[in-house]
């Protein structure tokens, strides 16, 4: 069985990386052996030892209401909850606001 894996990993400050896979774009900030990524997913932690293998990850997801358990005792006239991507797109508009100013930070201190 064949199938088609789309990945590109774009750095775009030091412990910046912006990462576009097939099922959607994700941020990733961090250090060596830890770093957070926020995509559509949710916010996925990652700790870890370097060149071990051996690291802990957490993820915690959005919640679209499909599949929980508020969404089936929730009253049917009660207003539908966002889509939870939000949060993301707030964050991602926030790093890229803040992205000209590290850079002309990253500038300063190399001179």
């Amino acid at each position: 069985m064949a199938y088609l894996r789309l990945f590109r990993r774009i750095k775009i400050a030091p412990g910046l990386t912006l990462n576009l896979a097939k099922h959607g774009p994700s941020l990733s900030f961090g250090v060596r052996g830890a770093h957070m990524t926020v995509g559509r997913r949710g916010i996925r932690r990652t700790v870890g030892v370097p060149g071990t293998g051996v690291f802990y990850t957490s993820q915690h997801g959005w919640h679209s209401g499909l599949h929980t358990g508020e969404h089936f005792a929730a009253d049917p006239a009660a207003p539908k909850k966002g889509c939870g991507c939000c949060g993301c797109l707030a964050v991602i508009i926030l790093l890229l606001l803040l992205l000209p100013i590290i850079i002309a930070l990253m500038q300063v201190g190399k001179k």
